[in-house]
């Protein structure tokens, strides 16, 4: 079982930047792709980004490239994403997932076994 906390979400204006961290516990987590989704009230979860477990593959929706990174440290158990040019269409709950396997599409939510709690970020035009 792996357990994910996000931090660092909050209110920023628009054009501002967050950085969102997920830690994640069990001693796995390196051989994890690791994802971040958003929700919106009233919309569907949304892909945002995603990296596997090397690091050296990312994954952007197209809403978010160029404005966000994703990064991990495997060493923390910690995966990353740093939103600059933040715009309120950015304006969401944020999920950080974790997949067990291997997928060829991990722009789904199905690709993913664990998830964690969400943290709001609000952005103020």
């Amino acid at each position: 079982q792996v357990q994910l906390v996000e931090s660092g979400g909050g209110l920023v204006q628009a054009g501002g930047s967050l950085r969102l961290s997920c830690v994640a516990s069990g001693r796995t987590f390196s051989s994890y792709a690791m994802g971040w989704f958003r929700q919106a009230p009233g919309k569907e979860r949304e892909f945002v980004a995603a990296i596997i477990w090397r690091g050296n593959i990312t994954y952007y929706a197209d809403s978010v490239k160029g404005r966000f990174t994703i990064s991990r440290d495997n060493a923390k158990n910690t995966v990353y994403l740093q939103m600059n040019g933040l715009k309120p269409g950015d304006t969401a709950a944020y999920y950080c997932a974790a997949a067990r396997f291997s997928s060829s599409n991990y722009y789904s939510p199905r690709a993913f076994d664990y998830w964690g709690q969400g943290t709001q970020v609000t952005v103020a035009s």
